[in-house]
């Protein structure tokens, strides 16, 4: 444990940071989610409400640096395949 009071401030910043970080990328995991479920149940409307959302997630992630901007762009041409394939 940490005895300076500076070190005991940077633990406290830390489990802060922390805490809000996991928040975000459990709201872009969440939004993901429903896209996929948007798809599954074929509703074209909703599907693109989600998509919209998933997309600015992880553009958000990306600037945040939480995910790797390959891994954004990959989920996001992932994306864009199925939405085009629901169309067809």
């Amino acid at each position: 444990m940490a005895n300076i009071k500076s070190a005991k401030k940077r633990v406290k910043i830390t489990a802060k940071k922390t805490l809000i970080n996991q928040m975000f990328v459990s709201a872009m995991k969440t939004s993901m989610k429903k896209y996929e479920k948007a798809l599954a149940e074929g509703n074209k409307e909703l599907a693109m409400e989600t998509y919209k959302a998933a997309v600015k997630k992880l553009d958000q992630a990306v600037a945040k640096g939480h995910i790797h901007k390959n891994k954004a762009a990959r989920k996001k041409s992932q994306f864009t395949k199925k939405l085009n394939s629901l169309g067809a």
